[in-house]
């Protein structure tokens, strides 16, 4: 079974989080999900310098203020996550582009549990809730 490790950007706008939709996917339990955008750690790469570049290459966003929040591991039907989340911002919302998603909120903390997350993020939404300082 595959074994990915990814990052994940938790970005905060303000007092709200941007929350992404994932596009179709072959495998239907991730397949139009919300989730923190992120993706795979490359050889040589850091958590940190993977989710700068692939938040550029999927959202056109430049992040700053990398901030370790938690790490989950996640086993799906058909393949096993381990998945390092960070808080950041982002300099330049004005240019996003959603390169590999088909839409995205930016909610309060409150208003997260309003959306269908991929299982894997959830651990993250909860704890962003439950924490005072999020």
């Amino acid at each position: 079974m595959k074994h990915y490790f990814v990052s994940a950007a938790i970005i905060q706008v303000m007092d709200k989080i941007l929350c992404f939709q994932r596009g179709p996917s072959k495998y239907e339990y991730v397949s139009l999900k919300y989730e923190f955008p992120g993706g795979k750690i490359e050889e040589g790469e850091s958590p940190e310098e993977a989710l700068v570049r692939e938040i550029k290459e999927e959202l056109n966003l430049v992040i700053t203020n990398l901030i370790y929040f938690q790490t989950v591991e996640h086993q799906y039907p058909d393949f096993k996550i381990t998945m390092h989340a960070f808080k950041c911002k982002a300099e330049n919302l004005e240019d996003i582009q959603l390169n590999e998603h088909l839409n995205y909120f930016q909610l309060t903390k409150s208003e997260l549990l309003s959306l269908d997350w991929a299982a894997a993020d959830i651990p993250f939404v909860d704890k962003l809730i439950s924490s005072s300082n999020a």
